[in-house]
């Protein structure tokens, strides 16, 4: 989960996931909605991806990356046991 929170303080990072909370999308798509240099984005989706908020997969010559809803469900679930009081039942 440090990984996670991690990958979560940056900016740039956050606005991938925006990118693809609307739908999957290749690097070099990813890559046009920002102003640094492709391996740049390289680098923030070698971070998320090992973080394990997303995940990769080969189609042909490209690589498509997608949410890991599963680890966005884990820190959801970490964050709500805060609001759990002791004694209220």
């Amino acid at each position: 989960m440090n990984e996670a929170f991690k990958a979560l303080s940056d900016p740039t990072r956050r606005k991938i996931l925006d990118l693809l909370k609307e739908k999957d999308l290749t690097a070099g798509e990813i890559a046009d909605h920002f102003n640094i240099s492709k391996p740049s984005i390289s680098q923030h989706l070698k971070l998320l991806k090992h973080a394990g908020l997303i995940q990769d997969e080969k189609q042909g010559q490209f690589i498509i990356y997608s949410l890991n809803i599963t680890v966005f469900q884990e820190l959801i679930s970490w964050a709500f046991s805060f609001t759990d009081k002791k004694g209220d039942q």
